[in-house]
């Protein structure tokens, strides 16, 4: 039986999309000529890959099969794509880069700059989502984690720790009583997480400071901040973002210290794809002198 690399493309698209049109817009294709090509790969392979349901498009015992044999001619091409294009001096391609929003809003852009300003032909894409990235559905290439997963055939490398303290807003703490111990903090107005949408567990911050009720909350980290800017209350912020918000002073520091730590997930297959070793080495490397650049101005 040989199957044809375009319709394993489509396979892919459609697994990992879940929908016809979801497969079509990635592929800049009509979904009828999808489905058309999705139904003569089953005939070729003699069996159904997807089980077709309103909600969409889930693979079969036999399509997850085919899966792991697409993903790795997918990896197969793109490695000797790259080595017929030359990838030992300026890199160039497509790399898309998953992370939680506060580190896509206050390290990547910066991270991803620099590494764009050496490698022109390079596109650097940041996907900022208040959850965790989906790497099997091929929603990034390369994703930046709080935790390490402990599923999948993924690689993981720690990348570096960060920390993050109690602040609040000068004006806020001058209008308010005053806070000497994390007892006084009672009374005053919290900002934090939606409690229903923590993604991870190493986010849940402020039941370390034994915070009950949360008086504003988003699943924005952007948005947490701009809270704590205009003094509605207290919260948990990253030090790398306080050089952003120069109006927020640290409260209590000897007592809410925090620290938690950054992964790099990948799928274990890209490791040995030369382009994506490359841009992984250059954003750990980047990242941890950005984290330890922010971290120092507070």
């Amino acid at each position: 039986m040989e199957l044809d690399w375009d319709d394993l493309k489509i396979f892919l698209a459609v697994a990992r999309g879940e929908s016809l049109s979801a497969a079509g817009r990635v592929l800049k294709r009509d979904p009828a000529t999808v489905g058309r090509r999705v139904s003569r790969l089953e005939e070729v392979v003699g069996a159904p890959l997807f089980a077709r349901s309103p909600q969409g498009y889930g693979l079969t015992d036999a399509g997850a099969r085919l899966m792991a044999h697409a993903e790795e001619a997918e990896q197969a091409v793109t490695r000797g794509t790259e080595e017929l294009a030359g990838t030992t001096g300026g890199l160039s391609g497509q790399v898309r880069i998953g992370a939680p929003d506060g580190c896509a809003n206050f390290l990547l852009p910066q991270v991803c700059a620099r590494i764009a300003a050496e490698h022109p032909e390079l596109e650097l894409q940041i996907v900022a989502l208040p959850r965790v990235i989906n790497l099997s559905k091929r929603e990034a290439d390369l994703a930046i984690a709080v935790s390490p997963p402990a599923t999948g055939r993924l690689t993981v490398q720690k990348i570096t720790d960060y920390h993050l303290h109690l602040v609040a807003a000068r004006d806020y703490l001058d209008q308010n009583p005053p806070i000497r111990t994390l007892d006084d903090l009672s009374g005053h107005s919290i900002v934090g997480y939606i409690p229903d949408m923590i993604f991870d567990k190493e986010l849940d911050y402020l039941s370390e400071i034994g915070a009950e009720a949360v008086s504003l909350a988003s699943n924005s980290v952007s948005v947490q901040l701009g809270f704590l800017r205009e003094g509605a209350g207290l919260g948990i912020a990253h030090d790398f973002a306080l050089p952003y918000a120069p109006n927020l002073e640290k409260v209590l520091p000897g007592d809410v210290s925090l620290t938690r730590s950054f992964y790099l997930v990948r799928h274990a297959g890209d490791a040995r794809i030369e382009r994506m070793t490359r841009v992984a080495d250059m954003l750990m490397a980047g990242l941890k002198a950005e984290i330890a650049r922010l971290e120092g101005l507070t």
